[in-house]
């Protein structure tokens, strides 16, 4: 499966480290990596742990205050860099959202508008499109304050979640949303001033699960929202996949 990787702090970390330490994993997802820092975003649909670019940016890698990564093991769309992760756009506040998914959507009627408005062909992108959609349709009169923002990323989860396997990081500028449905597939720990977020512990401390079926949301290494638990626990089975008509396009 794919892996991913962010952190929230409230002054510049080091993370360099553990960053490599995650995109040694490549071997195992080989099909792309991708990552957001202070100096950009840069994705390539080549392995993780061989990558000399990637290499060179991870070196290079100054302190950071919020950070994403991503590695790919494809199950939906085919292997180019267009469908790597992250996926990044404007909403019509100006505000720039990225995020990053771990999983296969299979109820996915939603989503099928935007199978001809994406670059990739990836149900990851899809997603995302939908996001954008949700958000500047609900921004059409004002802008969303934090409050509003987290509220419609919950109502999305929740609304999504339901026979799909929906790990994701979702970062808006300001805050880092958290949420996965499938039971040990994500961890936490504090580090230095914030706290790092990944599939798999990247060293020996003492890494805790992420709440299962509950949005979190981080500003500057703090959690400051939770959202509402729901039921919607992916479960990896054919029985559940298929369950209700699922669709997986």
């Amino acid at each position: 499966m794919c892996e991913l990787l962010g952190f929230s702090a409230s002054q510049p970390t080091e993370i360099n480290t553990l960053v490599s330490e995650f995109f040694s994993h490549g071997k195992d997802n080989p099909h792309g990596w991708g990552m957001m820092s202070s100096s950009g975003m840069y994705k390539r649909c080549e392995r993780a742990d061989t990558s000399s670019e990637l290499k060179r940016l991870v070196k290079k890698l100054p302190p950071q205050t919020t950070y994403l990564g991503h590695i790919r093991f494809a199950t939906v769309g085919s292997i180019k860099d267009e469908n790597c992760h992250p996926f990044s756009a404007l909403d019509i506040t100006g505000r720039s959202w990225t995020l990053i998914h771990n999983g296969t959507i299979y109820s996915a009627s939603k989503l099928i508008p935007f199978v001809h408005h994406q670059s990739g062909d990836t149900d990851s992108e899809r997603l995302f499109l939908y996001l954008m959609q949700q958000l500047n349709a609900a921004q059409k009169e004002k802008p969303l304050d934090i409050y509003h923002r987290c509220e419609l990323i919950d109502d999305l989860v929740k609304d999504l979640s339901p026979r799909n396997k929906l790990n994701l990081m979702i970062y808006d500028g300001e805050l880092l949303y958290i949420h996965k449905n499938m039971k040990q597939t994500m961890k936490y720990r504090e580090h230095g001033a914030g706290v790092i977020f990944s599939t798999n512990a990247l060293d020996d401390a003492q890494w805790k699960d992420v709440p299962t079926a509950q949005l979190q949301v981080y500003k500057d290494g703090k959690l400051v929202f939770e959202g509402t638990k729901h039921n919607a626990e992916f479960v990896p089975t054919l029985q559940y996949i298929n369950a209700n008509d699922a669709m997986h396009i």
